[in-house]
């Protein structure tokens, strides 16, 4: 690969960041995440506003299909989910299905139109090829899971798990090293997974953006059309693994596991 084309690929993969080190903020990805976070509630209070109840069409009938795919797949893994489990499901796939769709866009359509009205630099258009968006969702549903973990075993109930979980009481010691491991493992895999999906697929638009026009719309094409697939089922993924840690979270002891 050329200078030029490494040049490139770095150019557009940095991000808008305000701040230095651990303190910093990626810009972009924060600004195009809310956007997003607020099209998604501004649609469902126009929706909601305007609901009919007899001939759904348009937009409400979409969103109808896709609650009643969701509530089935949350039924499935979680029977006696309450009714913040299947709202919460429904916006995690609804949320990081959009932010992973912004990869579809052209490469580099964002980052000229914010160099050119703004002056920006850097700019990427997705926040789930972003570490950060997909760790931060990661450590949410983590800490909603400990949440779970708590109001269904209690603290010493959860605390307990550390000891007994899988050897055995008189195994403690590995116990808890064992089940810290697969605590923290849960999140981390479950952000890094997406992020790895998504990145990639950045990395395949921009190395098919360096090929010449007339022969770059082809292959364009072709990965945009299976990308489609990609970060439809990425989205999917997040949102089954987000239910099934809440309902293990959830289980009585003797089937948490």
């Amino acid at each position: 690969m050329s200078h030029n084309a490494v040049s490139f690929m770095e150019n557009h993969l940095k991000n808008l960041t305000m701040g230095h080190g651990f303190w910093s903020l990626q810009v972009d990805t924060i600004l195009i995440g809310w956007i997003l976070a607020a099209a998604i509630v501004g649609t469902g209070v126009v929706i909601g506003r305007r609901l009919q109840e007899d001939v759904p069409h348009g937009i409400q009938n979409v969103l109808e299909a896709l609650l009643e795919f969701v509530d089935d797949q949350v039924r499935d893994i979680f029977p006696g989910a309450g009714p913040m489990v299947g709202a919460l499901a429904f916006t995690v796939f609804l949320w990081v299905l959009l932010m992973n769709a912004m990869d579809l866009l052209p490469v580099l359509l964002l980052p000229k139109l914010a160099h050119a009205f703004f002056g920006i630099r850097h700019f990427r258009s997705t926040p789930t090829a972003d570490p950060y968006t997909t760790l931060g969702l990661a450590l949410s549903v983590f800490l909603l899971t400990l949440f779970y973990h708590i109001k269904h075993k209690g603290l010493g109930g959860y605390l307990k798990m550390f000891l007994v979980h899988p050897f055995g009481p008189y195994l403690f010691p590995v116990n808890i090293l064992m089940t810290t491991v697969e605590e923290i493992a849960k999140p981390l895999s479950l952000g890094l997974r997406l992020f790895g999906n998504m990145f990639a697929g950045e990395l395949v638009f921009l190395l098919i953006a360096l090929l010449p026009w007339w022969v770059a719309w082809a292959p364009g094409i072709l990965w945009s059309i299976f990308h489609l697939l990609i970060i439809t089922l990425q989205a999917f993924i997040f949102m089954v693994l987000t239910v099934m840690y809440l309902a293990m979270a959830s289980a009585h002891e003797g089937d948490a596991h």
